[in-house]
């Protein structure tokens, strides 16, 4: 089976992508691209949640003293996202991008390609392929008669070869559609036929309800395979809530470790605290504790310490009272119901 362990290692600044690394979360700078010091604290914001690659438009000549800024005030690293204009690519490599995004439908020429490759090769700059369902190439569109995952890894493979032309290999390709099902047999496609990392996304998810389900199911699915290098989850929302959302996807299926993972039950008629209003208290208040630990909320004693056993802590209601466990095992018997989360709470911060 296909692992990220296969993968050609590419280093944007100082995060590895590929290669065995950590899979890397990215986000996107929602701020108009002239609004410097508005990009510079989106960017800080951005980079406290743990985004890890940042990405920027550059739609013009004065988006690249935005870039400037940001290279001079986060430490994360900084993509240029260009479209339309080989000449910003050339640009952004001098004023310091850490990777070049350039979207290969609408990029210009192969002339124009070949100054990108250049002005990258000289500042040891990686670029991304962004292919996505809407920017296909006439022909290959034309020649599939829909998106297909055939055509977005035809595209893909095509700019691939145009750059390895140049003798350019610090490559990482995406392959994005909005159609989760096509996006994730388009990268399952691509990890057969390459060995350059990938960068996972569905790309116009919509809001945050919609669009961490997509890529749960998308992104997810593909992690779950070993395919996928590095992660955006795209929201209609603030892009903190994309980092969020990345964090808690590579947590759940076990690619991060720090930050409490949490087990509750759904409760049914056997259930008589009040369950889902102490379950999402107990998130919130524990939601900036970094320990690497389980916590369960379960609603009565027949799912609580047998079932959650694996956990590290956790309560277990009974009839207006509970009890509270540790690895399966009770500590505390007969807890009122009102107590429950604080003694949970308070003995989370012992641990």
């Amino acid at each position: 089976m296909y692992t990220n362990k296969t993968t050609k290692r590419i280093n944007v600044g100082s995060v590895p992508i590929g290669g065995g690394a950590d899979v890397s979360v990215q986000s996107m700078l929602a701020v108009p691209a002239h609004n410097i010091e508005g990009n510079i604290s989106a960017a800080k914001a951005l980079e406290a949640a743990g985004c890890e690659i940042l990405r920027v438009s550059v739609p013009d000549k004065q988006a690249v003293k935005t870039l400037e800024r940001l290279k001079e005030n986060v430490g994360i690293p900084i993509v240029a996202d260009i479209h339309f204009d080989w000449r910003l690519a050339v640009l952004s490599a001098e004023a310091g991008a850490d990777k070049i995004r350039i979207n290969p439908g609408n990029i210009g020429d192969e002339t124009g390609v070949a100054e990108v490759v250049k002005a990258c090769r000289l500042k040891n700059i990686p670029i991304r392929i962004g292919v996505n369902s809407g920017s296909l190439e006439k022909s290959i569109l034309a020649r599939y008669g829909a998106v297909t995952p055939e055509a977005l890894v035809e595209s893909g493979l095509y700019h691939i070869g145009l750059l390895e032309k140049y003798d350019f290999n610090d490559i990482v390709l995406s392959l994005k559609a909005s159609n989760v099902k096509i996006m994730y047999d388009a990268y399952a496609l691509a990890a057969e036929k390459i060995s350059y990392p990938l960068h996972l996304g569905v790309t116009e998810a919509g809001t945050e309800k919609s669009g961490v389900i997509k890529s749960a199911a998308g992104i997810g699915g593909l992690l779950l395979r070993g395919i996928g290098d590095t992660i955006r989850i795209s929201l209609t929302d603030d892009p903190i809530k994309e980092v969020e959302a990345a964090k808690g996807l590579l947590n759940a299926i076990g690619l991060r470790k720090g930050g409490i993972r949490f087990v509750s039950c759904p409760t049914c008629g056997r259930t008589e605290i009040d369950l889902i209003g102490i379950a999402k208290e107990a998130e919130k208040r524990l939601s900036g504790i970094n320990k690497d630990i389980t916590v369960a909320i379960m609603g009565c004693i027949v799912n609580g310490p047998g079932e959650a056993a694996a956990a590290d802590i956790g309560i277990a209601g009974g009839k207006g009272c509970g009890v509270l466990f540790k690895k399966g095992q009770i500590v505390f018997s007969r807890i009122p119901e009102e107590k429950l989360l604080d003694t949970l709470i308070s003995e989370i911060e012992k641990m």
